[in-house]
């Protein structure tokens, strides 16, 4: 066998997921200025908090998918 089974490939694609939060992250020029604020806080820091938060739930989510 080949490895490459149906199964195995549709776990691999869901691996691709988590390329997301290194690309929101890494395009600075996105989130590089102050406004819009929420609660007080300037766009990068709680565009940043956010990819934390999502980043988690990413990556519990392809764990999930596939164990």
């Amino acid at each position: 066998m080949d490895g490459s089974s149906p199964s195995r490939r549709s776990r691999q694609v869901w691996l691709w997921l988590l390329v997301l939060p290194c690309i929101a992250t890494v395009w600075v020029p996105f989130y590089g200025h102050a406004s819009p604020t929420l609660l007080g806080m300037p766009f990068f820091y709680w565009y940043l908090f956010l990819w934390v938060i999502l980043s988690g739930l990413i990556t519990g989510a392809v764990y999930l998918l596939t164990r």
